[in-house]
């Protein structure tokens, strides 16, 4: 069959920009049709409660138990603040890929918006490739946290149990995305209850989120005050990381155009609620110094408060496992929808008869998933998935503008004009002001 990308809802007869057919149209560049696809394709088997659980095990796990310390040490009490900017920077973008994931459901959405507004093939391959790029630093990142906090439970090297952990998951991504996605459905639930037992531990400390509310998310006075806050959200934005993967599985998703905006839209939200709540009770019940020299914030607090650590070390590292995995099943389903506008060789994004999943893609993506757990740091693979995602919200954004601006409305979900505008320049403005701090050092 040929996989043709559906119609606007406002049919488009323009050319593209550069006068050649477009490549989501079904055919390539050269104006001869796009790749046909015989074989195996993938299997609508996702609802809405478990697209917003995939959607939460990627966002919550990775970003609330990896990242809550660094952030700290870079907004001190003003944590939550922190986690507030980066909720509102990402909200903006989220509601735009709402919109579009509605209109263009398919995998490797972000190469489709692309190719749907531009028409350009060269751009639209970088932007997919800037999606791959971002989905394995990003698994990158959380194996190599899996690491530090499986180290608090048994004797290991770091680097052999991140090895374990993408070996493990590789298998089950290759299994079928019906068993990963009740398996992350699974593990969301139980990192769930870990933050709720984070809240529940520091309950007295609840009253002082009110009556210290200008010190958790007041503005701050002085230049370096806002210096820390800003560098606090461009790490926090990692963890709000996550609705941008849920149009990945578009084509395993049972009534796609409706249940995909609902579903990115609760995820943002739910997530926003939990990461601000956790951020406060941490800055108020540990100095945000320890937080920060922790590689285990979170089992810290519970320690500190009575509990067994390694009971919260378990379920952070159950929280770390779920996020790998929602990565490594996002990023072979991208090779396989760049595979279907004819942006990588077919066979890079074959699906396998007896599974329905991208064999090929999935394991080549473990294997680099593993490399680089093993080599990089941990802030630096955070720092380099949300400067490259910040790239891909701002071509994401400037899609949605062309396409509203060209295609009309459309019967799903759509936001007013100014969000898209909003959301490029905001993209754009974190980008630059974290550019700029590291330069200054």
């Amino acid at each position: 069959m040929v996989d043709r990308l559906p119609p606007p809802s406002t049919p488009d007869t323009r050319p593209p920009p550069d006068g050649r057919p477009r490549v989501g149209g079904g055919a390539r560049a050269n104006g001869r049709p796009g790749p046909s696809r015989p074989g195996a394709t993938l299997h609508r088997t996702v609802s809405l409660p478990m697209l917003v659980l995939y959607g939460l095990g990627t966002t919550v796990g990775a970003g609330i138990y990896a990242l809550t310390g660094e952030v700290a040490g870079e907004a001190g009490l003003r944590a939550p603040l922190a986690f507030l900017v980066s909720a509102m920077a990402a909200g903006v973008t989220a509601v735009g890929f709402a919109e579009l994931a509605g209109r263009l459901p398919k995998a490797a959405g972000e190469a489709v918006f692309a190719d749907r507004a531009f028409g350009r093939r060269w751009f639209s391959r970088s932007v997919g490739l800037a999606v791959l790029l971002a989905g394995i630093v990003a698994a990158s990142a959380i194996t190599r946290a899996f690491g530090g906090y499986m180290a608090e439970l048994i004797d290991g090297p770091e680097w052999l149990l991140a090895i374990a952990l993408v070996v493990g998951l590789g298998g089950l991504a290759v299994s079928g995305v019906r068993q990963s996605v009740v398996a992350a459905g699974l593990f969301t639930v139980v990192e769930l209850c870990g933050l709720a037992l984070i809240v529940w531990t520091g309950r007295e400390h609840l009253p002082d989120v009110v009556t210290r509310a200008d010190e958790l998310l007041g503005p701050p006075t002085t230049a370096a005050g806002w210096s820390g806050v800003l560098g606090g959200a461009f790490l926090a934005f990692f963890a709000f990381l996550g609705f941008e993967d849920m149009d990945s599985v578009a084509e395993e998703t049972r009534n796609a155009p409706v249940v995909l905006p609902r579903a990115i839209l609760l995820t943002l939200g739910l997530t926003t609620v939990v990461y601000m709540l956790v951020a406060a009770v941490a800055v108020l019940a540990v100095a945000p110094a320890a937080l920060a020299a922790s590689d285990a914030p979170l089992a810290l607090i519970y320690e500190r408060a009575g509990g067994d650590a390694d009971v919260m070390a378990s379920i952070a590292a159950l929280a770390m496992v779920n996020g790998a995995l929602v990565q490594l099943v996002m990023v072979p389903r991208v090779v396989y929808g760049l595979s279907n506008l004819g942006l990588v060789p077919t066979w890079a994004g074959a699906v396998s008869p007896r599974t329905r999943t991208p064999v090929r893609a999935t394991l080549a993506g473990a294997a680099l998933v593993g490399v680089l757990a093993v080599s990089v740091e941990l802030e630096w693979l955070a720092r380099l998935t949300s400067a490259t995602t910040m790239i891909v919200f701002a071509t994401v954004n400037a899609a949605l503008i062309v396409i509203k601006r060209r295609d009309g409305p459309t019967p799903t979900f759509q936001v007013p004009a100014w969000a898209p505008v909003v959301g490029l320049c905001t993209a754009l403005a974190m980008f630059v002001a974290e550019a700029i701090r590291l330069a200054s050092g």
